[in-house]
């Protein structure tokens, strides 16, 4: 059985089915997305590529998916049947990543955050449910922090309020080894890196989702390979994160149970850092959480898009309620707008 197989062979949780408000889970709901589009765009003389899964009387604003520097456009097909009947799904490979033009390291998260500000203008999209992973999230916190009109909710997912420096160390390293061409060498450190370390605890799929890291990339051509060495030299130039207001929209912050690359620690130093936050784990994964339960981390992003209760959930742990308001709240003063 091939790995693509394998994870398609979700182990979904009893209640894990998403409910639209109002609407019974028939089972129906699942395999209807809407009609699904392609266009490639250009901003300031890149192109890149979005995909859009359209959706008739949707019942909240469109989903926009970043995902990690690992991840595509297509990395979150599977969550689609889940997320379409909720409303528009649009996932992009920006300037640098997936299909894309190459992006100089000189344009950093500020550039991509503009870009995608050009994809929802381009689509006609005034306002979004920003669901950021990863790299992503700090592409999603800057583009709240400089279009926070154009925010109804905020998903940050597998973030970190600073790159690890045993992380920035390595990727100087893997600059070399990309120069010499040791691609297995790289790719079965950055396996080891996304997945939580044997006996850290039960993480669903952790074999056949480790090969499929390893593979990934272990294949990719000089070309990709071009743009993950690039990446690298830009997470090393650019700040991660800014200390810039962050609009009080309603948020969540979430990590795997067992993520050792960005802990739940990380995560919860990211939440206090919003106005207001919930934050919590989702049980049995690690760093790619969405990948490892997809029905069930589907679910929780339908739920929150929706205002859906996030309380008992039987794969995650009880919401914490973080956040600068929140603690000046406790200390019987204001909270405001807070600075990452």
């Amino acid at each position: 059985m091939s790995i693509d197989a394998l994870l398609a062979q979700d182990h979904e949780s009893p209640r894990a089915h998403p409910l639209i408000p109002g609407q019974a889970y028939d089972g129906a709901a699942r395999g209807a997305a809407g009609p699904v589009e392609e266009r490639n765009l250009t901003f300031d003389g890149f192109r890149y590529t979005c995909r859009v899964v359209h959706r008739d009387a949707p019942l909240t604003e469109p989903v926009v998916v970043l995902g990690g520097s690992s991840q595509d456009r297509n990395s979150w097909v599977r969550h689609e049947k889940w997320l379409s009947p909720v409303g528009q799904v649009i996932t992009v490979d920006l300037p640098g990543y997936g299909t894309a033009d190459f992006l100089p390291a000189a344009y950093g998260v500020d550039f991509l955050a503009a870009v995608v500000r050009h994809l929802l203008d381009e689509l006609g999209v005034p306002r979004v449910n920003m669901v950021a992973a990863c790299f992503g999230g700090a592409i999603g916190v800057r583009f709240a922090q400089h279009y926070p009109a154009m925010v109804a909710r905020l998903m940050l997912v597998g973030m970190t309020p600073r790159i690890p420096t045993d992380y920035a160390a390595a990727m100087e390293r893997w600059a070399v080894m990309i120069d010499r061409g040791e691609t297995e060498t790289i790719a079965r450190e950055l396996a080891d890196r996304f997945m939580s370390p044997p006996g850290t605890g039960v993480v669903r799929k952790h074999a056949a989702v480790s090969r499929l890291v390893y593979q990934q990339i272990a294949g990719q051509n000089p070309e990709q390979l071009g743009k993950s060495a690039e990446h690298n030299t830009r997470l090393m130039r650019h700040e991660w994160y800014r200390p810039e207001p962050v609009p009080a929209v309603p948020s969540l912050v979430v990590t795997g149970e067992h993520d050792t690359l960005t802990t739940p620690a990380m995560g919860r130093e990211v939440a206090a850092a919003l106005p207001e936050a919930r934050f919590l784990t989702i049980d049995e994964t690690d760093h790619l959480a969405p990948v490892e339960r997809i029905p069930d981390f589907a679910d929780l992003m339908t739920r929150f898009c929706t205002d859906r209760p996030l309380d008992g959930l039987p794969y995650a742990c009880r919401p914490e309620v973080l956040g600068t308001a929140v603690a000046g709240a406790a200390r019987g003063g204001f909270g405001g707008r807070a600075a990452l």
